[in-house]
């Protein structure tokens, strides 16, 4: 994929070979790894818009192999995209040595040459992860030291080019971060039950100014401070985040700096407890190059506030974070139910209600079209997404347990999928309710069901959803379920998409075979989303660790 320095991978077995007496005093070391291949085969459906595609086979694979020996780790990830699945970016297309590092780890110091992965704070100015599902890798190749000169201060410090599909960035990245565990410094001065953790960054890319038309800043920095206290069972956190102006394409090019904070706060006891979480930002989408767009070159994350939901059909309309701006806030109360009442019924009840709303900032834009002046309050009418749901899980006998979930959502499809308030779509309001039903056959047998519905007008309509889930621990599941679009507003589009699974799972290894017409949308893992495309077709994914 690019130049790779071997010598970093090959360096242990060198040491253990090069010396007699050397590799005499060494043990071997330990060899460790993983495999994943996802393969699809696909059909054409004009039903649900799935194409006649050129390559009916698609795969995307990768091998990790990590050796360690006392202090010193190595390790490499070849990947393989023959050709990317339906819906990862078509960069990826190709093969070779994606990443590859070698560290070493001792008590007061941490030294990493090659790729690695890591995270500043909350991770508002820097976080580099790896999401196989969404595609997304935006390690940093170069050097990564993390010092520990006394127990409770951290110190750490990186630089490199960012990982662009199967090359490199153009920008260089440098940071620091430092993080200060107040209770191992001072002890119990602090209070009892209490703790402190104070933390800053720096973080900066250089990119040169080859516009022709518009001077841009080549040195861009961003900074941020945070803290955590706890207290007891109360915790209170947050983070602020400040980015000179960084004209980019995907801000069109404003000159306005950025910021970004949040803060959360949450308490739990016995049977009850709350989490809430506020949370603004405004021009901060930080990437390692001008140019870049959808998930390739990302420096930061920010979370998007609001639940996620794990069942089918409240994610057709997932929330994503709006980094051009954005204000809102997420609340949770739960409540358990006592045991013994009527209620609780015998095992108790547990409820638990959860609030998010977001909405944009109103900006005035200067005469230039460069600068803005924006509200710290934005305008609470310009509405991008309210959730308001209600969980009540209750368990019923030893064998049967049941989850009964509400969802009233409120989705700008025109700001969220498109980016413009003009894309025709306006505010999908819909209403969702599930039922999750879990039977207990035999010991290690049990049945798992799902009857969910949404009814809207607007969009794609109304939606209905079954599912039957038979698990034999630990040796895998079958599963089968069905979502049914009966109303949308064209008949010829009323259609099923069903979907049928096998996994199968013996000691480290797992193979999962399905047969599914997958509808368009948006696939979410952790806030973060792409798109995917309707298909239909056979899927094989084998992985294994050893």
């Amino acid at each position: 994929m690019r130049s790779i320095h071997y010598f970093l991978l090959l360096f242990p077995l060198l040491l253990l070979t090069s010396s007699p007496t050397l590799g005499q005093s060494l043990s071997v070391g330990r060899v460790s790894g993983s495999f994943q291949s996802d393969v699809q085969y696909l059909f054409e459906d004009p039903i649900i818009g799935a194409d006649d595609v050129e390559e009916r086979v698609l795969s995307n694979t990768y091998m990790q192999l990590t050796y360690q020996q006392g202090a010193f780790t190595a390790g490499l990830r070849y990947e393989a995209f023959l050709n990317p699945l339906l819906g990862y970016d078509t960069r990826y297309e190709g093969q070779g040595i994606a990443n590859r590092y070698f560290s070493y780890n001792s008590e007061k110091l941490d030294v990493t040459a090659g790729n690695f992965y890591d995270q500043f704070g909350n991770g508002l100015i820097f976080r580099s992860y790896w999401a196989w599902a969404l595609g997304i890798d935006n390690s940093i190749d170069g050097v990564r030291m993390n010092l520990r000169p006394r127990k409770g201060i951290q110190i750490k410090g990186i630089l490199g080019k960012q990982r662009n599909f199967f090359e490199l960035g153009e920008s260089l990245i440098r940071g620091a971060d430092v993080e200060v565990n107040v209770r191992d410094i001072v002890g119990e001065k602090l209070g009892e039950k209490t703790y402190l953790i104070l933390g800053a960054s720096v973080l900066n890319k250089f990119q040169e100014d080859e516009d022709a038309v518009l001077q841009l800043p080549e040195n861009v920095s961003a900074f941020s401070g945070r803290f955590d206290f706890t207290k007891g069972r109360f915790n209170l956190n947050g983070e602020y985040a400040y980015k000179i102006n960084d004209p980019i394409s995907l801000n069109d090019f404003v000159y306005n700096p950025g910021n970004a904070f949040f803060v959360n706060t949450s308490f739990a006891q016995k049977g009850i407890g709350y989490n809430l979480t506020i949370k603004r930002s405004d021009n901060f989408d930080f990437r390692s190059q001008r140019d870049a767009s959808l998930q390739a070159l990302t420096l930061n994350f920010i979370p998007p506030g609001t639940r996620l939901h794990t069942y089918r059909l409240p994610t057709l309309y997932p929330y994503a974070t709006q980094f051009n701006g954005e204000l809102g806030f997420q609340g949770t109360i739960f409540y358990r139910i006592p045991k013994k009442t009527k209620l609780g019924g015998k095992y108790g009840t547990l409820v638990q209600l959860n609030f998010s709303r977001f909405h944009g900032l109103d900006k005035d834009f200067a005469e230039d079209g460069f600068t803005y002046n924006a509200s710290f309050l934005g305008d609470p009418s310009d509405l991008y997404f309210q959730d308001i749901n209600v969980e009540i899980n209750h368990k019923w006998s030893k064998t049967v347990k049941s989850q009964l979930t509400y969802i009233w959502l409120l989705y700008n499809k025109d700001i969220i999928e498109f980016g413009s308030p003009n894309a025709g779509f306006g505010i999908v309001n819909t209403h969702i309710g599930v039922l999750e039903t879990q039977f207990r056959l035999k010991k290690r047998i049990s049945l798992r069901t799902e009857l969910q519905h949404m009814y809207t007008r607007q969009d794609l309509g109304s939606w209905a959803m079954a599912l039957a889930e038979l698990s034999i621990s630990p040796h895998g599941f079958i599963s089968i379920f069905d979502e049914w679009n009966y109303g949308n507003p064209d008949p010829a589009n009323r259609v099923h998409y069903y979907n049928a699974a096998f996994t199968y799972v013996f000691k480290s290894n797992r193979i999962a075979l399905s047969y599914a017409r997958q509808r368009r949308g948006l696939l979410c893992v952790g806030g973060i989303c792409r798109e995917v495309p309707a298909s239909n077709g056979f899927n094989l994914s084998v992985s294994s660790t050893f």
